[in-house]
């Protein structure tokens, strides 16, 4: 296998690649390039009495500080905005976290997010949206009656996971890519990356199970856009750009979407070795 592609320079990713990317400084920058790209879209929407329809992450999260900031200042409503997260931890029993758990994606959304927006400016509470480990069909009959997904913002795991879609060797990319949105068990390189960023190495007490959006979800998005800040992502987002498209790595599965894009930091771009 070539991975000669882990040697490219940062001047190098942005010439050749089979996604989009821009490199930019700190991660600030990466941030505040999602925070107005979410804004800009919502503003536009509005202009066309249309609704915003996005898939949000939990991670990466930088950017809701600022888009939180920005909606306040620039009094920008998100009546008419539905915010999907992509996924979110489950229990042993596979029920969803309590909201006062540290690891719950939808109290953070809740303490971080909408509870920062004034209350007449804010998402209401019936379009913030995640999946139900009790009924996953319920994501896609929504997207579907609100005529698609405009962006999915997203970050990439340690073996190219979207969301917590972990690679599956034994399947085709099509397959791969009609994944529908599933209750799955968490691969032991996600957890052990997500227990060493989330919990200082409390992989004991990182959970075991999750239900996530699909790559079917994902992809269906008319863009994508995702944000990269980790010295890790120095490799991870090589092997996005340049590697071989495969269920082995799901994040090269961007390079057959017309509108992906992928943000950097000046930490990311480096080379790896």
């Amino acid at each position: 296998m070539d991975y000669s592609y882990f040697h490219k320079e940062a001047a190098e990713l942005t010439t050749k690649n089979k996604v989009n990317i821009k490199v930019l400084g700190d991660s600030g920058e990466v941030f505040y390039e999602i925070a107005k790209e979410m804004v800009d879209a919502i503003k536009a929407d509005t202009l066309q009495g249309k609704p915003t329809v996005f898939i949000i992450p939990v991670g990466p999260v930088g950017q809701y500080p600022i888009f939180t900031r920005l909606v306040t200042e620039e009094q920008v409503s998100l009546a008419s905005c539905y915010f999907i997260n992509m996924d979110e931890y489950l229990s042993d029993e596979k029920h969803y976290l309590p909201l006062d758990h540290m690891l719950s994606f939808r109290g953070f959304m809740e303490h971080n997010v909408y509870s920062k927006i004034p209350a007449h400016l804010t998402v209401p509470v019936g379009q913030r949206i995640f999946p139900d480990p009790n009924d996953p069909a319920k994501v896609q009959l929504l997207i579907d009656e609100l005529g698609g997904v405009d962006i999915a913002f997203g970050g990439i795991g340690i073996n190219g996971h979207l969301a917590f879609n972990e690679p599956q060797e034994q399947l085709s990319v099509e397959e791969f890519a009609q994944l529908e949105t599933r209750v799955l068990e968490i691969s032991p390189e996600t957890r052990v990356a997500n227990a060493i960023g989330d919990l200082n190495g409390a992989l004991d007490a990182m959970p075991l199970f999750a239900v996530t959006l699909g790559m079917r979800q994902i992809l269906g998005a008319r863009k994508i856009r995702l944000g990269v800040f980790r010295p890790w992502h120095q490799a991870v987002l090589r092997q996005t750009l340049f590697g071989k498209v495969e269920t082995h790595f799901p994040a090269t599965l961007l390079q057959n979407h017309p509108d992906a894009m992928i943000y950097s930091n000046n930490v990311a771009s480096q080379r790896p070795f």
